[in-house]
């Protein structure tokens, strides 16, 4: 349990991130792959549905017992509210409305938030599109861990602590790595959140209010669904800093696990990612991928060579336009 991981620094990288050359290469070959971007017709009432499921749940907590209210906390408000964290996700791609809807998609994204709790919609947008422009990009992508992570988390036992913390760092990561000027959206989103929870309060008590803010930082920390944080970009096999997962939880995640057919076209919905593999199947097969999150949380906290530094990094070159 003490052991210390060997890596004392990132796998710093000299070329460009791997994912707008395939993109070319398949377009060339597989055109049609065209076709599958644009928004999904579907999302917009899967979102208000999952809202509404929440919005029940939060009247039926509110006369449970305590240890009832944590039991489903964890069993089914954790699940739906990194489910809609992802639907947040897809949101951010303008894959609810489209492109030319951009600012109704931004809207629709702070009304998913609600359930959650916590007000980051609008600021996941800005951060996430340069996650996917400047990949592994240092001072600009806050998925990269801090170098205080990478150097304090460096045994198994607080690998693990990591782990559960994982809410509380992606919050304050972007803080310390790449902080932005406060958006009037984003004022907005902490000012409607913040309204919606103190009336969720006023008319059913804490105790819904404690599921949805619990259900959120343990959906979102030691959780099956949340092996995808791990899973996605950290550097598990040599060379290869994103992975795809193909297992069941994608059914909740909106195929967030296609990860690899994610990066290669951003613009095409969660929904059809599996026709991006099945069409281009010989770039994507011979890649290592994962059938299991709960076994990339396992590993990641047992290898010793694993730890907050085993991700790809890279100096920009050039101009960096940030979102």
């Amino acid at each position: 349990m003490g052991n210390r991981v060997a890596r004392e620094d990132y796998e710093w990288v000299y070329t460009d991130q791997p994912h707008a050359d395939r993109r070319k290469h398949i377009l060339a070959k597989y055109p049609e792959i065209k076709e599958l971007m644009g928004p999904d017709p579907r999302l917009k009432w899967i979102v208000c549905m999952m809202v509404v499921i929440q919005f029940l749940a939060f009247y039926l907590v509110k006369d449970m017992g305590w240890k009832w209210v944590l039991f489903w906390t964890y069993v089914f408000g954790s699940c739906l509210n990194h489910s809609m964290t992802l639907a947040i996700h897809e949101i951010s791609h303008n894959t609810a409305f489209g492109n030319n809807r951009a600012k109704l998609n931004r809207w629709f994204a702070i009304f998913a938030n609600l359930p959650i709790g916590l007000p980051y919609s609008a600021s996941f947008k800005r951060y996430h599109l340069d996650h996917h422009r400047y990949l592994g990009g240092d001072g600009v992508d806050v998925d990269i861990p801090t170098n205080f992570e990478g150097w304090f988390f460096c045994t198994r036992f607080r690998k693990f602590i990591w782990i559960i913390l994982q809410p509380l760092f992606y919050a304050i990561r972007p803080l310390c790595i790449n902080p932005k000027p406060i958006s009037k959206l984003e004022l907005a989103n902490v000012a409607i959140q913040f309204t919606f929870n103190a009336l969720l309060y006023w008319l059913w008590g804490w105790k819904p209010v404690v599921y949805m803010l619990a259900g959120s930082m343990l959906g979102m920390g030691l959780h099956p669904i949340s092996g995808h944080f791990i899973a996605e970009h950290y550097m598990f096999l040599k060379g290869h800093e994103t992975y795809s997962y193909y297992g069941s939880l994608n059914l909740l995640t909106f195929n967030v696990g296609y990860h690899n057919e994610h990066h290669d076209f951003p613009s095409i919905p969660g929904s059809r990612l599996p026709l991006v593999k099945k069409i281009a199947a010989e770039y994507y097969d011979d890649l290592p991928c994962y059938m299991s999150w709960v076994r990339v949380l396992y590993d990641f906290i047992m290898d010793d060579e694993l730890s907050p530094y085993s991700r790809v990094k890279r100096k920009l070159k050039g101009d960096v336009k940030l979102e």
